[in-house]
C-alpha cells in the first residue's frame, strides 16, 4: 500500500512537471532521492522515470485529437479537404512530417547514447546546475523577447528548417538531466521567433512521438518481466500522470495568453539552489 501512495505522488509530480518547463526527469530523481521506491530495482526506477510519461501523453492526445489526428471521416470533412485525398487532412500531414523532423536529433543521440548519458549525467549536481542554468535562460530570453514581434504565429508558419532548430535545442533535455524537454524546446522557439503560445503547443505536439518512442526503448532494454509490485506502480503512475495532465496543460494554455514564462525560471533557479545545499549537506 506504501508504494502504492509512492506511485501516486510519482504520479502527480509527472504529470505537473512533464509541461511546466521545470523538469519533469529532473524532479522525479529528486524526487527518487527522497522517497525511493522499496523493493525495486535500481533499473526499474530508471525504466519508471521515462515510462511514468506515457500518462501525461496520453492527455495531449485526447484534449488535441482534433489537431492531431490526419484523417477526415465525416461529410463535412472530407468537403472542407477537396481533392483526391480529400479524407486525409494534409495540414495535419504536414504538421506531423515537420515534428518528426524535429525528432531526428534527440532520436539519433537517444539510441546511441542512452546508457552512456545515463551513467554520466543522472545525478543531483547535474539536475540542479540544469535547472539554474535553464531558469536564467528564460529569464533572459523573456526581457530580450519583450520588445519583439514574433516571425511566427501559427504551427502551419513552421517550417522544416524551423522544426530542425527546435529538435537540436531538444538534444539538450535528452543528454542533461533537469533541462526539462518542454523548457528547452521552448526556449529555443521562443529564440528563433516563434510566438509563446505556438512554442508550446508545438512542444505539446513533439513531446507524443519522442517520449511513446523513449518509453518503448526504455522497455524493451529493461525487459517486460515485472514483479506485481512493480507492474501496479507503474500502471498507478501512469494513470495518476494522465488525469493530473488534463488540468495542467489547460491551465498553461490559459495562462500564457496573457503571462510569460519568467515566473518558471524563477522557481528553477531557486529549486535549483535548493537541491545543491539540502543534497551537500546530506552527502
Amino acid at each position: 500500500m506504501l508504494e502504492m501512495i509512492k506511485a501516486i505522488i510519482y504520479g502527480i509530480v509527472e504529470g505537473i512537471t512533464e509541461w511546466l518547463p521545470i523538469s519533469s526527469t529532473g524532479h522525479l530523481i529528486l524526487l527518487e532521492e527522497l522517497m525511493p521506491f522499496a523493493g525495486m530495482s535500481e533499473d526499474f526506477f530508471k525504466m519508471f522515470d521515462v515510462v511514468i510519461q506515457l500518462g501525461a501523453i496520453l492527455a495531449v492526445v485526447v484534449l488535441f485529437w482534433n489537431k492531431l489526428w490526419p484523417f477526415a471521416l465525416t461529410a463535412k470533412s472530407r468537403a472542407q479537404n477537396p481533392g483526391r485525398i480529400s479524407w486525409l487532412r494534409q495540414d495535419i500531414l504536414i504538421m506531423w512530417l515537420k515534428i518528426l523532423v524535429s525528432c531526428v536529433p534527440a532520436a539519433i543521440i537517444g539510441v546511441l547514447f542512452d546508457d552512456v548519458l545515463n551513467a554520466l549525467f543522472y545525478r543531483y549536481e547535474v539536475v540542479a546546475l540544469a535547472l539554474i542554468i535553464f531558469g536564467i535562460a528564460f529569464i533572459v530570453i523573456e526581457n530580450w523577447n519583450r520588445e519583439r514581434t514574433p516571425r511566427i504565429n501559427s504551427l502551419a508558419e513552421i517550417t522544416y528548417q524551423t522544426a530542425l532548430l527546435v529538435g537540436v535545442f531538444q538534444v539538450l533535455a535528452a543528454v542533461f538531466p533537469g533541462t526539462s524537454r518542454s523548457g528547452a524546446t521552448i526556449v529555443g522557439a521562443l529564440l528563433i521567433g516563434v510566438s509563446r503560445t505556438v512554442a508550446a503547443e508545438y512542444t505539446f505536439f513533439l513531446a507524443v512521438p519522442v517520449m511513446f518512442g523513449a518509453s518503448l526503448l526504455k522497455l524493451v532494454k529493461f525487459g517486460f518481466h515485472f514483479t506485481a509490485l512493480e507492474l501496479g506502480a507503474l500502471l498507478t503512475g501512469c494513470v495518476v500522470a494522465f488525469a493530473v495532465s488534463v488540468f495542467v496543460l489547460r491551465f498553461l494554455l490559459s495562462y500564457i495568453k496573457k503571462h510569460d514564462f519568467k515566473v518558471f525560471g524563477w522557481y528553477r533557479i531557486a529549486l535549483g539552489i535548493l537541491v545543491l545545499v539540502s543534497f551537500g549537506l546530506w552527502l
